[in-house]
Formats: C-alpha cells, structure tokens, sequence
C-alpha cells in the first residue's frame, strides 16, 4: 500500500515530523550488530600468532547505516583483555556514553561481559570507522563504517559503478602487548612494525604473502569509489594507484571540492574517499602504501600493495607499481593538505565560527621524566603545554556526570607555562613534565579556536591530532612559530576543511575552530598510538546548556562499571 494513500501513515508522519523524530518514516531504521571479541590464530609474513578480533575477522567486519539510522552494537568480550570500542568520527550528541574511549566515556568491558553501544547516526554521511581504544588492542580491532546518504539523496559527484573499502593497517610479528610492556620497563619506544597492510594484507612484496593479497576487479570505462581509512597505529601514510588519478571528494565524513591528485597522504585516524577511473589500457595495477615521515625518527618504510585488476587480464601479469612520494616530502605533503576544501555548497554548507569565545594555543613536546628502573634512568614522555595527561582509575564522563570529586581537576592551561621559540635548535634541557589529570571546562556554544604548535622538544614531528564529539574547521597550519599578529590574516574562513582528525605538520602549527555545542567529556589526543601512551592527550568538558536538549544524556543501565 503507497504511503500517501493512507491517511494514518500522513498523520503518523505529521507527528514525527512535528517532534522532529524523523523526517521521513521510512528514513530512520535500527541497525543491529553482534560483535564478539574472541582470540584468534592468524598468520601474516611467515609468522602465526593469536590475536584479538572482532568475530574472528582481521580486520573486523565494517557497519552500514544510512544518514538518520539508530545502530546498536552489543559487544560481547571474550578476550583477556578489558576492552572498549571507540566509533570513530561519530559526534555521539549527548551521549559519550558511546563514545567509548577506556577511562574517559566509561570502564572498559571486562572479560565474559557485554555493553551495547547504542547511538544516532544524525547529520553525517560518508566513510568512518571504529576501533579498540585502550591500550594497543587497535593494532587488530578495527573495521569500517560506511554512513550512505538518505535514502534519495544523491552522492555531490558523479555515481559510481562500484565501491571498495581499503583500510590501511599494521602488522607485528610478536604480540604487540608484549612488545609494548617491554619497551614501557625500559622507557624507550618499542620496534616498528614488520608490515603495513590494506585490508589485513601486507601484498606480494613481503614474504608468505602471495595468498594474502588484497585484490580488485574494475572493468574499463567504470568509475569506482574508494573508502580508504588509515588505521595504523604510528604512521601516517601515502597511498597511490600506478598509472591512474584519484579525485579526492571526502574526507573525514565531509564532502570536499573535488581534486585529482596521484598520491594521498592520510594520517592515522582520517579517511578519505576517492574516484577512481579505469581508464589505462587493461591490465594489472598495484596500490601501494608507504609512510611519510619528515623528522628523524625511525619507521616502518616498506611497501604495502593491493591489485587492482581489470576484468579478464590472466593473474600471470606481473602488476605495475605506483610511484609514490619520497617519504620525507614535505612539500608534497603541505601541497596535498592546502588543496583540501569543504564543498560548502547550500546543501552542504561549511559553518565556520567566525566570532570567536576562547583562543586556546597548545605545544606539542616530547620529553624525558626520571625512571630509576628504565634502561637510561629516564622513561620518554610526551605532553601538551608541558603536561602529560595521567590516566584516571574509573570514567572521567561518571565522574562529570556523578559530581564525583577527586577524579579530576578542570584547570588545564589555555596556553604553555612559558613561551619559547618553539622549533627552534632542538631543545635537550629542561625536558621534565607536570604530571595530571587536567581537563579544560568549556561553556557550552562557545568558540573555540585552537593553535597546535609543535615544539623541538627533543625533536619535531608530525603529530595528528583528534578530537573526539566534534568537527573541527581547519582554518590554517604553517612552518615554524604561530605568529598571532600575521598568521590570523592568512585564515580560510570560507571553505576550509571538516574534519574530525589533523595533522599538525613537523616543526609548525594548526589552528582549528568548533563550536562547543556537544556536552560531556570529550577526548583529544594524537592518534599515534605512541604518543598517545605517553601522554600527548587531554579532555575538554563542555558544560551542559540551559535547556534539557542541551544536556547530557543518563547513562545506559548497562555500562560496564569501574
């Protein structure tokens, strides 16, 4: 029976419509997953160990939802670890009960427990994903999500044929937990890893792995759409396709101006969707990853490869490679990330603050605190506006939302103790950090904009940062000192990116805005899983605003307690 031709589906709409519930019956639909975490045997590069996934999938299976969906997760843990899921990209509005990073949103879900992540998918479309967020347990625990538009809204690009996701990972041939402890007792960090790979694949090039290659079939003349999410835990990475263009189009969940370009670069924890046409004479093409790192610091420098195979061409052809970017390119790099645009079309508008409440500069260092029992006496750090963010023992949202003292304080700095020239000679002095628990208390609505800087504290680097309930406008980065009398003028104000993840180039800054409109307790950190152990991490809470659809949500009757 059509919709329109009985009056109780109208009236039915007209109340939802109303109360704003849907805005369209059909629209909003519950999508349900099932995610056990069970322990695995799984053999990459000649090498078997156990390893802890979702459904015994590596990587974990990928959630679909459209635009308006409510999804509910009930993940069911029977693994050795605690363990909690972060749905990454996903603003969660008032409700970080979902949000799922260990300690902060909640407790982790202990062994033979479940927690059902339960949360709207509300103004979003595009490519995201989720992960393990406690400890290194991302290193396995990962998979996609695919957001589509609503039902009859149409791509702001051309359709494509087809698509694919390809999410960029990394492989340890040891147990990476042990790997970590390890190099935790000596205060140094622990070895790179001995693969990246796409779609849990390291690709031909690395040995054992003929059978684990990624590989997909186009047919000439077809455009294809590519989800590409970077996963890895410590690099970020270049990604380029031999003899064929990509025209990037989002990122972050956030349509872009269309541009083509042969190489992306994608940091850990962005993703990027691109078109991709066959059009070079039929054969077999590898993709290819490989990191980017301008600083000197040590990495895993190896090729990742997938194939893309037109249809009929005989798996006897040797495929050709990529040519991608010299690892150190910066200029590739800072040229990539400047074409970056919001489409900010009426459908799609950019909404940048442009008043803005609060201005908040942070330094991003690394540093050496004494260790008696580490190898040198000193364990590596890492802090923003010299302070390394500590743990705390229960979540820092119950705290928020309970009143409970003690847990933690609300007096993180808005700027560095002392200014300094920031990437000037590397800094080997004075490399202590103040240790805490510090958070900064935010008015809810307020602007907020925010400077990285990244320090030579013992050396410069490339750090992405992500924020956790939001996206951020990235309104400008440079080299060197942030200069707040010039730098500001050089602002995108207009059509600058979304997103939800940034990279704060070696020795320079970023500056972001978002307005504060999502309370709770929301986590930003630098997703190099590294740095994020050591410390380079903190939380803002936004405080409730004066209606109760401003306010935070109660918290579901089965969270995992502390």
């Amino acid at each position: 029976m059509a919709m329109h031709q009985h009056s109780f589906w109208a009236s039915l709409f007209l109340i939802f419509s109303v109360f704003g519930l849907l805005s369209f019956p059909v629209d909003a639909a519950v999508k349900k997953y099932q995610f056990d975490i069970q322990v695995k045997n799984v053999s990459r590069l000649c090498h078997a160990k156990p390893i802890v996934t979702v459904n015994g999938k590596f990587p974990g299976p990928t959630i679909y939802a459209r635009e308006g969906d409510r999804v509910l997760v009930n993940v069911t843990n029977y693994a050795q670890y605690n363990l909690s899921i972060h749905w990454h990209g996903l603003k969660q509005y008032r409700n970080g009960w979902a949000d799922g990073p260990a300690y902060i949103t909640q407790c982790p879900i202990k062994t033979g427990h479940s927690y059902t992540y339960d949360f709207n998918v509300t103004g979003q479309r595009g490519t995201l994903w989720w992960h393990a967020h406690i400890l290194w347990l991302r290193a396995t625990v990962y998979g996609a999500i695919v957001i589509l538009p609503k039902e009859g809204t149409p791509f702001p690009f051309p359709q494509p044929y087809q698509e694919t996701n390809l999410v960029l990972g990394e492989w340890w041939n040891s147990d990476v937990e042990t790997i970590v402890n390890q190099a935790n007792k000596l205060g140094l960090p622990p070895q790179a890893s001995d693969a990246h790979t796409i779609n849990g694949k390291p690709g031909p090039l690395f040995p054992c792995s003929e059978k684990h290659t990624f590989a997909m079939e186009v047919e000439s003349g077809k455009t294809y759409l590519l989800r590409i999410v970077n996963a890895a835990l410590n690099d970020e990475l270049f990604f380029a396709i031999a003899g064929h263009n990509m025209t990037v189009v989002e990122i972050d969940a956030v349509y872009t101006k269309p541009f083509t370009t042969q190489a992306i670069l994608i940091a850990p924890g962005q993703t990027t969707n691109v078109l991709v046409k066959a059009d070079q004479s039929p054969s077999r093409y590898f993709m290819a990853a490989r990191p980017f790192m301008d600083a000197p610091v040590p990495v895993d420098n190896k090729t990742v490869t997938a194939i893309l195979q037109y249809k009929g061409i005989p798996n006897t052809v040797i495929p050709i490679l990529p040519n991608l970017p010299a690892p150190n390119d910066t200029n590739f790099a800072l040229n990539y990330n400047s074409k970056l645009k919001s489409l900010n079309t009426p459908q799609y508008p950019a909404q940048v603050p442009l008043k803005i409440d609060r201005h908040l500069f942070y330094t991003i260092g690394l540093g050496q605190n004494s260790c008696p029992t580490c190898q040198n006496g000193t364990q590596l750090t890492a802090s923003l506006n010299n302070i390394t963010f500590v743990m705390p023992k229960i979540g820092l949202l119950q705290a928020h939302y309970f009143n409970i003292s003690g847990v933690f304080k609300t007096n993180f700095p808005d700027r560095p103790p002392a200014p300094f020239n920031y990437t000037g000679a590397p800094l080997t002095a004075n490399l202590g950090t103040s240790l805490g628990t510090r958070l900064s208390k935010v008015a809810f609505n307020s602007t907020i904009e925010l400077v990285l800087q990244d320090t030579n504290l013992l050396t410069v680097e490339s750090h992405p940062f992500h924020l956790h309930g939001y996206n951020f406008f990235v309104v400008g980065s440079g080299i060197g000192n942030f200069d707040p009398k010039k730098d500001p003028a050089k602002f995108n104000l207009v059509d600058p990116p979304e997103r939800n993840t940034v990279g704060v180039p070696t020795g320079g800054w970023t500056a972001i805005r978002f307005r504060a409109d999502n309370p709770g307790v929301w986590f930003m950190h630098c997703h190099l899983e590294l740095h994020t152990t050591w410390g380079l991490k903190m939380a803002f809470v936004v405080e409730n605003g004066k209606l109760p659809e401003e306010s935070i949500l109660p918290p579901p009757k089965d969270l995992p307690p502390c």
